[in-house]
């Protein structure tokens, strides 16, 4: 059973940043911002929770539990990421601009243990789950989505039993799907009707990005290359067996088989017909 605010949480990702991949560190200046942005990540605090209640009321078509925000800023049972302008006027240097938090939870437990290989019996494995991620209309195309995705994987990639981070996006937001694909996040499963907003089911495609040698069950593909693989060096080791052999036809116009003769190392050895592997 999902927790509540879990049950409740639908992405709006039309009004999520749209995600064009731009490096943070370039200090680009957008339109919108009339200053130069120095861009920083830090945790989530307590100080937060007003800024990031707001920002999720804009960016979400939702209306969030209290209980969810309190989790957030109080690190309990959430892992979060801020981004700050450093270089904002009038002591927001400090403030929201764009926000990403997850939660941690057992392999075993998760809506995609079938589609994860791990050890079954290492009960302790995890997966981090992305739960939101939004950036303020007005430092949106600046990469910032991108740097706070790319710390849940650093994150992910530091506990040795977290095998992977997954997430779920909208099947009309292809910005969002063109970033997960490019930072190397495998599309592993469609769900119809996942999301309801407004009164419409929505489907979503549920991305994951492997950590620490998690990987996915053996696709349909690479059980054929498996097995092609393995045809190829059956052969091999037939034609390897059928070359230490020399195959000496009888002459005239006998009818029977060939009749092989060893190699010279092996001349003692008598071979009465051919061998099969």
């Amino acid at each position: 059973m999902l927790h509540k605010w879990k049950q409740e949480f639908l992405y709006n990702f039309k009004s999520i940043t749209y995600f064009l991949g731009i490096n943070y560190t370039s200090l680009m200046v957008n339109p919108r911002i009339q200053h130069r942005p120095t861009i920083c990540y830090r945790p989530i605090k307590p100080s937060d929770l007003e800024t990031l209640e707001r920002i999720h009321s804009d960016v979400f078509p939702i209306r969030y539990e209290s209980e969810f925000f309190q989790s957030v800023v109080n690190g309990c049972d959430i892992v979060s990421w801020a981004a700050v302008d450093r270089s904002r006027p009038d002591g927001q240097s400090d403030e929201l601009i764009g926000f990403v938090t997850a939660r941690i939870i057992l392999a075993k437990d998760s809506e995609i243990a079938d589609l994860l290989r791990y050890d079954s019996s290492r009960v302790d494995q995890t997966l981090v789950y992305i739960l939101t991620l939004g950036v303020v209309d007005a430092y949106r195309n600046l990469g910032i989505a991108t740097a706070l995705i790319r710390e849940v994987i650093k994150y992910a990639s530091s506990i040795p039993v977290c095998r992977a981070v997954y997430l779920h996006v909208i099947s009309y937001n292809n910005p969002a799907i063109h970033l997960y694909t490019k930072m190397s996040f495998n599309c592993v499963r469609r769900l119809h009707g996942f999301y309801l907003i407004n009164g419409q089911h929505y489907d979503s495609y549920l991305f994951v990005y492997y950590v620490n040698g998690g990987h996915s069950p053996c696709s349909p593909l690479e059980l054929v290359t498996v097995i092609v693989r393995c045809m190829k060096t059956g052969l091999k080791s037939v034609a390897a067996k059928l070359m230490m052999a020399k195959v000496k036809w009888p002459k005239g116009n006998e009818t029977r088989g060939p009749v092989l003769t060893q190699n010279k190392r092996m001349t003692n050895i008598e071979c009465s017909g051919l061998e099969y592997v």
